[in-house]
């Protein structure tokens, strides 16, 4: 729904409320023309239900008004005397309905220094709840967000099952583009497994003003732009579904290129512009190598590379032609190590070719080879490009234009079509006629962006799968900066107490040189408000 929409939607709702509560408003000792006046209105029953003047806010905050929006059915209710459960009940299953019942057919009077304190132990835990939803749904909506780790793609920097706090604010909150929507989950009910939206109506996108932009090298969790899975589990993965941009799935990656680089990966490294990108010192970027022992029988087990060179994702690759083992997730420092073990006769790095094309290798159902040739962006087919060996390619900037031909248009179709196109409710298409390409039946040859786009990858090279596969993400898609490791848990360690990194709880994602943790200072905060807070109702019993 574009913004007009919204707008003949708000005084539609508008008239609704006029017609429904302005006998009541002069019950109240209010004039009945205040019902009409948009927003004031809302201040002005606030009054009517001695509610702060700031609950008015709340009700424009998308899915926190579909919290807000009962309670203040049920507290008008309560303002003339219909404190039932029938009348509690009728209010919300009619959306509010209810109230033109009472405004036009029954005698009521109001109420106006009624206690606002809940008459059952019930009504104040419900009361309690709810406000402490609302209060985590604003935190969770435009502050700060937890976020877990699911996978390595940034392996040696942010760990599986690192627990963060994302920042929303440092590149500016986004609001809800999805307002119906169950509060503080993302796209999927827990439990239940069903969405936790409607993708309809949608908001247009808007987003508040940031205190920085994407730095290159910022790790950034964003939306990300192909998502259509139902389920995004690994070994439950499932679509095809089309999901609203703020309900697709979230992702972590390493900001490497930023809007208006002229990219390329070579051999597994990052260049733009033509020169090395310089990761800072907490990045640690893995590759996979082929391993081959002295001793096949004596090979290291996947805990013993973990456990002595920090390895996390040990393949059972085999090449009989070679006789090597395939490694993933190691690092230049860990490589060296793993050298020097006595039973390693050779180690060299997993590097595609420049100019082989990646060819993905599955079997079908009926158990038969099937090559994919399009794995890599802009999966046409047609492009002899690989992990190991990527581009160059441009990554668009707001207001630059591109010349757009044969060959160049399935890099920026998807933009032109889906980010720039029917996500900003535009209709857009491309066609070709012959060597002429055609944007909605007109001649094309150049085209000047609208957005921002950027390149994710991840520090674990040979297993992530990132803009190489799927390509840009545009600023609209992105959710907010991970600053805070508060949790971390190492599946792979036995014993309780060890499965617990301590060394990284409380710990800031950004910053340079080694993560220093902040849990002891935490733990000190706390006992010292608790501390307090003792001593302070001790003293104030005192006085009584």
């Amino acid at each position: 729904m574009s913004w007009t929409g919204w707008f003949i939607f708000f005084l539609v709702v508008q008239v609704i409320h006029f017609a429904g509560t302005w006998k009541l408003y002069q019950i109240a000792g209010r004039k009945a023309w205040e019902a009409a006046v948009p927003v004031y209105n809302s201040v002005v029953l606030m009054k009517i239900i001695n509610r702060p003047w700031w609950w008015t806010i709340l009700l424009f905050v998308p899915i926190v008004n579909l919290i807000m929006f009962p309670v203040v059915w049920v507290e008008t209710l309560r303002s003339f005397g219909r404190n039932s459960t029938t009348d509690t009940i009728l209010g919300i299953v009619t959306l509010g309905l209810y109230i033109y019942y009472i405004n036009y057919t029954q005698k009521v009077s109001y109420i106006q220094d009624r206690s606002l304190k809940p008459r059952t132990s019930t009504g104040e835990w419900v009361s309690s709840i709810l406000f402490a939803v609302v209060a985590a749904t604003i935190v969770h909506t435009y502050i700060m967000q937890p976020f877990t780790i699911p996978s390595s793609s940034l392996e040696k920097t942010l760990l599986v099952g690192d627990f963060l706090f994302v920042s929303k604010f440092h590149y500016g909150a986004r609001t809800p583009m999805t307002p119906i929507a169950f509060p503080m989950v993302h796209d999927t009910i827990p439990v239940v497994g069903t969405k936790s939206y409607l993708s309809k109506p949608q908001i247009p996108y808007f987003r508040f003003p940031g205190f920085q932009e994407i730095k290159r090298n910022d790790i950034v969790v964003f939306n990300w732009p192909v998502d259509t899975l139902i389920d995004i589990r690994p070994g439950h993965m499932r679509g095809s579904l089309q999901k609203p941009i703020d309900k697709e799935s979230n992702y972590v990656k390493r900001c490497v290129g930023l809007p208006g680089d002229s990219l390329e990966v070579r051999d597994g490294y990052v260049f733009i512009d033509g020169l090395q990108n310089d990761l800072p010192d907490r990045a640690r970027v893995q590759h996979s190598y082929w391993v081959k022992y002295k001793n096949p029988n004596m090979r290291l087990s996947d805990e013993q590379l973990y456990l002595q060179y920090g390895i996390t994702d040990a393949t059972s690759e085999y090449d009989q032609e070679t006789g090597e083992f395939k490694i993933a997730a190691v690092t230049e420092e860990a490589a060296a190590r793993l050298k020097n073990n006595p039973n390693i006769e050779s180690i060299r790095r997993d590097i595609s070719p420049k100019g082989e094309m990646e060819i993905q290798r599955y079997l079908d159902e009926n158990n038969r080879i099937v090559e994919n040739n399009k794995v890599m962006f802009p999966n046409n087919g047609l492009v002899n490009w690989n992990n190991s060996n990527f581009g160059p390619i441009y990554i668009p900037e707001a207001g630059a234009k591109v010349a757009i031909t044969p060959e160049t248009i399935s890099l920026y179709k998807r933009i032109i079509e889906v980010y720039e196109g029917s996500e900003l409710g535009i209709t857009n298409k491309i066609t070709q006629s012959g060597t002429q390409v055609m944007l909605n039946g007109q001649p094309i040859t150049e085209y000047t962006f609208k957005m921002d786009y950027y390149w994710m990858m991840g520090d674990n090279r040979d297993n992530s799968q990132d803009a190489r596969t799927w390509g840009f993400v545009p600023f609209n898609h992105v959710v907010g900066k991970p600053v805070f490791i508060w949790m971390s848990w190492d599946s792979n360690a036995k014993g309780i107490a060890n499965k617990i990194r301590w060394e990284r709880l409380f710990t800031t994602v950004g910053g340079s040189g080694k993560p220093i943790s902040y849990l002891m200072y935490f733990v000190i905060a706390v006992i010292g408000w608790f501390a307090f807070d003792f001593w302070r109702k001790r003293k104030k019993g005192a006085k009584k």
